[in-house]
């Protein structure tokens, strides 16, 4: 059951030993203000129940626990454990004053991670990153003296759009065919060991030859460098081995079922019968049919995504297109398969103008958007795509260096988008995603992308905050030496005049 909470109008105070109320200008503090929560309870309120069951947590702990675990890269007890001992992150969960004791068990944070969806944090992220340009056009309309436009229409291109795509790898294992077969052997030889305690007395076990299979596993895969003939002979030897479990399994639950099995044990026996179909397959012909290739019992739905980077060709993980404006980032598309993300430039274009009434100025990309569809449709619509053009060099010189130039500049703004990327990756943990599910794992990537959003606008704030504090020495500073100015002949009047007084004889 859930209850919606009412808020305080005021800031609250704390009853600490010490009194007083908390810093204004605290890290937390300033980064509970900027989240919308009333906004985002309503979207979590309504995936539970406002009637039947136990009275559950609100978003604000939900959230702002799986914002602390994000932002500190902090474990599921760490976190608990630190939202304890700091008042400061008691205030950010929505307390009113401090409570020595746990708030909620860490195994709650699984649960909190489902309800607050990729969906969920994409909006949110998106009404966060709405209000901060709207902040930012509102105060360029003040210094300019003029009043912010009304409506919404194009007007003409304004703006710099900058697109890229990557990819965030899951925490798996290489995925090595032999290795994976030896792993599907050893669950099916754990369900055929729970099913025979289920068998009528007397009821023979079937033969598993598990002992010979891990003894030629363990042969193959002590050799370094195998041959492919090696390798092809690992590979049937242990699909063989499966699949005999598997025509065991079959014909254990013919008689008693599969009610013994967990949820998990279920779920990987399935994967794990598509998956040795899927290597007969390819044991045979070399290729899939119409098959989506699994590389993971656990996670089936991680597929290799072709990068080629100097590290390696391939990383397994989800590819996600993004887009920054005013130096806030959105993620666009998120899949688990592979996809040429120069094809979505055209719908990233017609979401910008949906979104701000008007196209971009300039979009900002590497060469693999420079299509010729992308090229004709951005200049049908007055938008420069960065890159060099298709085809032949300018013959002018004074026309091929302004391009040049041009080009160049393009570039050092695109690099921008390079450098969230990387700070997702080495600051936040877009690098290692370390969920077991498959909405988790989408989750946490939104959750990445809006920690690095509310990052860059706490520090934008700070730097207004000190701009005004230098504008404010800068005049104080201007005053006085104004105020010397006009007063520097009066002292040197003054000076003139003791010193050429007539010596007076005592």
């Amino acid at each position: 059951m859930y209850k919606i909470q009412k808020r305080e109008a005021e800031f609250p105070a704390t009853d600490l030993a010490f009194g007083g109320k908390l810093r204004k200008d605290n890290r937390w503090v300033q980064l509970a203000e900027l989240i919308p929560w009333d906004y985002i309870e309503q979207k979590y309120a309504s995936r539970m129940s406002t009637k039947n069951g136990r009275k559950a947590y609100s978003v604000r702990v939900a959230l702002g626990a799986c914002i602390i675990k994000e932002k500190l890269g902090i474990s599921d007890e760490e976190t608990v454990e630190l939202i304890r001992e700091n008042h400061y992150l008691q205030y950010f969960i929505g307390y009113e004053s401090y409570r020595d004791e746990r708030p909620f068990d860490p195994s709650m944070m699984v649960h909190f991670r489902k309800r607050l969806t990729a969906e969920i944090l994409k909006e949110l992220n998106d009404l966060i990153i709405e209000a901060e340009i709207k902040k930012q056009k509102e105060a360029k309309h003040t210094d300019d003296d003029d009043p912010p436009p009304t409506g919404s229409g194009t007007k003409g291109n304004e703006g710099k759009l900058i697109v890229d795509a990557t990819c965030a790898p899951e925490a798996m294992r290489y995925p090595h065919d032999v290795t994976t077969l030896d792993e599907c052997r050893q669950k099916t030889e754990r369900i055929i060991d729970i099913l025979q305690e289920g068998m009528p007395r007397g009821t023979p076990k079937p033969r598993t030859y598990r002992k010979k299979a891990r003894k030629l596993f363990l042969r193959f895969i002590r050799n370094r460098k195998p041959r492919a003939r090696e390798i092809r002979r690992a590979l049937k030897q242990q699909i063989q081995f499966v699949e005999r479990n598997l025509r065991s399994i079959k014909e254990m639950s013919e008689m008693i079922g599969l009610g013994a099995l967990t949820k998990k044990q279920y779920r990987d026996l399935e994967v794990i019968k598509e998956y040795v179909a899927q290597q007969r397959e390819l044991y045979k012909t070399g290729h899939l049919e119409g098959r989506e290739r699994i590389l993971s019992i656990s996670k089936p739905y991680v597929r290799p995504i072709a990068r080629g980077k100097a590290r390696g060709m391939y990383e397994f993980g989800s590819k996600i297109s993004i887009s920054m404006f005013q130096g806030l980032t959105r993620v666009e598309r998120l899949s688990w398969n592979n996809y040429n993300e120069g094809s979505d430039l055209i719908d990233q274009i017609e979401l910008h103008r949906l979104r701000y009434g008007s196209y971009p100025a300039v979009v900002c990309a590497d060469k693999i958007y420079r299509t010729r569809a992308n090229l004709e449709y951005c200049k049908d619509r007055g938008i420069r795509l960065s890159g060099p053009k298709l085809g032949r060099p300018y013959k002018d010189d004074s026309t091929h260096q302004e391009q040049k130039s041009i080009e160049r500049a393009d570039e050092r703004a695109r690099v921008v988008i390079e450098g969230k990327i990387g700070e997702a990756k080495t600051r936040y943990t877009l690098n290692r995603i370390e969920r077991r599910l498959q909405e988790t794992s989408e989750s946490a990537i939104m959750m990445v992308f809006l920690l690095a959003n509310l990052a860059r606008i706490m520090r934008s704030r700070m730097r207004d905050i000190f701009g005004l504090i230098g504008e404010m020495f800068t005049n104080w500073f201007s005053y006085l030496f104004e105020i010397l100015n006009q007063s520097k002949n009066v002292v040197k009047i003054g000076v003139i005049g003791f010193f050429s007084r007539p010596y007076i004889d005592l």
